[in-house]
């Protein structure tokens, strides 16, 4: 299982999004809905799902404005994305990742810059990420990285993403889940 963060499923659902700054070019990274597409493609391919927490969904609803509505069902048809509340586990490993950061004395705990909404915002989608059994977030947020790592959870920047060789045909698997469904009832 892998995670999107809010930058990086803005950038696929929302074309005219700015991308992230390349940290080692300092510019805004290159081709980065190439890169996105490309990633769905691959992980399609290998049968990976892509969670997406609620938290994120709802951020990318705020930034998506009046195009936002029609997202939900697009995210919600696509075999690749499952979209994960935060329910009681999540509930229970934001509490134990906040009784950590306040027994070590600061209960900012690594994001000690952040607002202390950013910072319950953060864990939140690693509280997610966990009860999903999420080994890798797609992110260009450094404090939701930091959080990630520590935790064991690998963290890949959109610039670091390859790109897809020219003449290789691919395509968004956006395959319905309800095809799915459909299909295992054909047993019949």
């Amino acid at each position: 299982m892998v995670l999107f963060d809010a930058t990086i499923l803005l950038l696929l659902l929302h074309p005219d999004t700015s991308p992230p700054i390349d940290p080692a070019t300092k510019l805004p990274v290159t081709k980065a809905r190439e890169r996105i597409d490309f990633l769905i493609h691959t992980l399609g391919e290998s049968g990976s799902k892509i969670i997406i927490p609620t938290p994120v969904l709802s951020e990318v609803l705020v930034w998506a404005g009046r195009a936002g509505s029609s997202y939900i069902p697009v995210i919600e048809r696509s075999a690749v994305f499952r979209i994960e509340p935060f329910d009681t586990r999540a509930a229970v490993e934001v509490a134990l990742l906040t009784a950590s950061a306040l027994k070590s004395g600061n209960k900012k705990g690594l994001s000690k810059e952040q607002t202390w909404a950013k910072i319950k915002y953060d864990r939140q989608i690693i509280a997610i990420a966990k009860v999903a059994h999420v080994s890798t977030i797609y992110s260009d947020d450094e404090s939701l990285s930091k959080l990630a790592r520590s935790h064991s959870i690998s963290v890949i920047r959109l610039a670091s993403l390859p790109l897809p060789q020219e003449d290789q045909q691919m395509g968004i698997n956006w395959e319905s889940k309800a095809g799915e469904d459909e299909a295992s009832h054909k047993t019949d």
